[in-house]
Parts: structure tokens; C-alpha cells; sequence
């Protein structure tokens, strides 16, 4: 499988939240679907994946001074893991 498109994990206070209740959240190529995102999760972890859920971000104005732009859309994956299995996002 095509482990290339998992970008990143997001790593914010909900998320910190959601890894409590075993689900990891990712940014994911804009192309992926979910059955692609599942297998490349269970290759690249080690980990058995209950579910995938996917939205894609909007598109959002930023102003910087006299400038204005847009930052850059993405889709985000919140993967849902079976008791047991973790993702260890934070290498000690």
C-alpha cells in the first residue's frame, strides 16, 4: 500500500483528548479515501483500524500587515484503534 499519503500527525488539544478514547488524528493526501488510509495506517503502525473518518479542511483568509491570503487546504483522517493497540506519536 501506499504509505506516502499520511502527511503528519495533528497533534492539537482535541487530539490530545481523542488519543484518550484510542483515536489518532492525521493529515492525509487531499486524493486518499478511506480504505487506502486504513491499510496504509495498519502497514505503517503495526495496529488494527476499526474505523476512518475524513473531512477536508477549508480553505481560510489569513492577513498578514497590508496583505491578504489564504492558507492551504487539506484533509484531515481521525483513525479509530481497537483497545489494545496505540500509536506512539512521541518518540522518547
Amino acid at each position: 500500500m501506499n504509505i506516502n499519503l499520511i502527511k503528519y500527525p495533528i497533534i492539537t488539544e482535541k487530539t490530545a483528548q481523542l488519543m484518550e478514547q484510542n483515536q489518532y488524528s492525521f493529515a492525509v493526501d487531499k486524493r486518499a479515501v478511506r480504505f487506502s488510509i486504513k491499510y496504509a495506517i495498519e502497514d505503517l503502525f503495526n495496529v488494527k483500524v476499526l474505523s476512518v473518518n475524513t473531512l477536508t479542511q477549508k480553505r481560510k483568509k489569513r492577513r498578514v500587515g497590508k496583505f491578504i491570503g489564504v492558507k492551504s487546504q487539506y484533509k484531515r483522517a481521525i483513525v479509530t484503534v481497537a483497545s489494545g493497540n496505540s500509536i506512539d506519536l512521541f518518540k522518547e
